[in-house]
């Protein structure tokens, strides 16, 4: 028999966080709504994830990396393929982005009262397009392509900019938007 391991006090505050920015938005949660979530002291919540930009910061890395766990599994899937690696990632995170509650209340809010959570965003957005770009042209890397390193920066900059653009404000179906970004995608990397 084995022992489940246990979440982290950490993750336990990001998820309660998450929770509360969902149901009430960014605005209300407080230091010391998300100790009483979570059952300690505000002190502790303090001494674990700092200040409330450093949660927000958290909240949003954690959303970051599954996204980047879902891009690395569609390249996965297509090794000979990068229009399909490019397609399928894509949509999977368009998809992911669709039912991501954080996502929703922070798109939501955009267009709402509570705006605070969005120059959180803005101020890391960043550091996240770096992130995102180091995962994806790591992958792009792996196929042949005619683009020297500065051009194929170039390219997969301009594929992750509109995929984000997309996670914040859709303007058509996950499939059918990661059938126009791979079309593209394919015309200019594998040209």
């Amino acid at each position: 028999m084995t022992v489940q391991q246990l979440p982290t006090l950490r993750v336990r505050l990001v998820d309660a966080a998450v929770s509360l920015t969902v149901e009430h938005g960014w605005s209300h949660v407080t230091m010391a709504r998300l100790a009483e979530a979570v059952g300690v002291s505000r002190q502790t919540v303090y001494n674990e994830v700092g200040g409330k930009p450093a949660l927000a910061e958290a909240m949003v890395q954690r959303e970051l990396e599954r996204f980047l766990t879902l891009v690395s599994a569609a390249f996965d899937a297509h090794p000979a393929d990068l229009v399909a690696g490019v397609r399928d990632a894509a949509r999977a995170v368009l998809e992911n982005a669709e039912r991501n509650p954080l996502l929703r209340a922070v798109a939501s809010a955009t267009h709402g009262a509570d705006t605070e959570f969005l120059p959180l965003l803005t101020t890391h957005a960043e550091s996240l397009l770096v992130t995102a770009k180091a995962v994806v042209v790591d992958r792009v890397a792996a196929y042949p392509t005619t683009l020297d390193a500065r051009r194929l920066d170039a390219a997969v900059d301009v594929v992750v900019r509109v995929v984000l653009s997309h996670v914040m404000q859709p303007s058509a179906a996950p499939g059918r938007t990661a059938d126009d970004i791979a079309w593209i995608a394919g015309r200019v990397l594998t040209a």
